[in-house]
């Protein structure tokens, strides 16, 4: 299908590996111009290697920390007029919640929730001015099911999720939308430490591990990159025009819910 984004502008940050990697394909392969971030240069030079040769678009490459105002300000010098968003970031890594320092707990907050937001008060007014915009904003399953030890990282996206809940409906009528979606378990760097995690408490082997957390899922299997993107490109098409506010769930039906 034509998603009818051909030739728009996208940011993705954190775009080098895993699922904001997926994000910046699955754009590309709809016809948008990218910037991709990441922190690693050699990983972030590989990937938009791969998307000129595979895709024929203009990828601009910007090895910064999103998190900090230089790494915002090359990434807004480098598209400074983007008709797509895709907010991603790395999250604290997994800490019994006593452990956490003040410092910790506010830098936790400036990486998932922080940070999307200044990207969006930079961009939200040109996006309403042309008349059409994209924001998506990648949070997690934990936003509606907690996960042991990512508890900050739970916080600070419920709270990015429900800050952004009014901001979309204020937009919504300039043809702007701002979606988040929710990846369950997803075949990623930040699964396997996971796995790793859960199987060294359990005192089992990484592949027992594995094993017994896809069987939880009714898909029965992870999730992969690909798939992600391809959900976040929709969400950013010409087609998802009045799908605003909402939280997409990518987790095989891990979540059990009615509503």
């Amino acid at each position: 299908m034509d998603l009818g984004i051909k030739g728009k502008n996208a940011i993705v940050c954190a775009s080098s590996r895993g699922l904001g990697r997926g994000c910046a394909m699955a754009l590309a392969a709809a016809g948008c111009n990218l910037v991709v971030n990441g922190r690693d240069p050699q990983a972030l030079k590989a990937t938009a290697t791969e998307i000129r040769d595979r895709f024929g678009v203009s990828v601009e490459e910007v090895a910064a920390d999103v998190s900090t105002h230089e790494g915002q300000k090359a990434l807004l010098a480098a598209c400074p007029a983007p008709d797509i968003l895709v907010n991603n970031n790395g999250g604290p890594p997994r800490r019994d919640f006593r452990e956490l320092s003040r410092q910790a707990m506010l830098d936790g907050v400036t990486q998932n929730m922080v940070t999307p937001l200044e990207l969006i008060q930079a961009t939200i007014d040109g996006m309403t001015e042309r008349g059409f915009g994209r924001i998506v904003n990648i949070t997690s399953l934990s936003v509606y099911m907690p996960i042991q030890g990512l508890d900050l990282s739970s916080g600070a996206r419920a709270g990015l999720t429900a800050f952004l809940a009014g901001v979309a409906r204020g937009v919504a009528g300039k043809n702007v939308t701002i979606n988040n979606l929710l990846p369950g378990k997803m075949d990623t760097e930040r699964l396997q430490s996971g796995i790793r995690f859960g199987a060294e408490k359990a005192g089992t082997t990484y592949e027992e591990q594995a094993e017994r957390q896809a069987a939880e899922i009714p898909a029965g299997r992870f999730g992969t990159a690909d798939e992600f993107g391809s959900a976040c490109a929709f969400l950013c098409s010409a087609h998802a025009g009045y799908i605003t506010g909402q939280n997409l769930v990518l987790d095989g039906g891990l979540y059990t819910s009615a509503f």
